[in-house]
């Protein structure tokens, strides 16, 4: 979620994700400012980061990516049933479910996926793709 700040320019909410991830306990802070580096390196620009279902975002177009830690895992939610059958064999050593990418808490996805993942949802919400972001996995 963006908000505004005076004038029309929205405010990045990178600050709020800071806070989110200094509150992470290691090793799932720095397997989750690994996925937060590799979902920038690949999201446009124009992308802005947030805190979205109280967990870190970056929206572009609407809702791009969401991640977080949990008690016993880490996870990536690129929203998208047709991500999940497009990416299959990429995923087939993760858990997987409604949107869900599960992973250890100190192991990330490759960058290699992380980027196919991320431009993929990029084009998704360029082409307008509502479907696609709402479809679970």
């Amino acid at each position: 979620m963006k908000r505004k700040a005076v004038g029309t320019k929205p405010v990045d909410g990178s600050r709020d994700v800071d806070q989110y991830l200094a509150k992470v306990r290691e090793p799932a802070r720095s397997t989750l400012q690994k996925v937060r580096t590799r979902i920038r390196s690949v999201a446009p620009a124009e992308a802005a980061e947030a805190i979205s279902y109280r967990i870190p975002s970056f929206q572009y177009k609407g809702g791009l990516v969401w991640y977080a830690a949990f008690a016993k895992h880490c996870s990536l939610f690129p929203m998208s049933t047709h991500l999940a059958e497009e990416f299959r064999e990429e995923l087939k050593n993760y858990q997987t479910s409604k949107g869900t990418i599960r992973f250890p808490m100190d192991k990330p996805p490759s960058a290699a996926l992380v980027k196919k993942l991320v431009q993929a949802r990029v084009e998704a919400n360029e082409r307008g793709s509502r479907t696609d972001s709402r479809q679970r996995m």
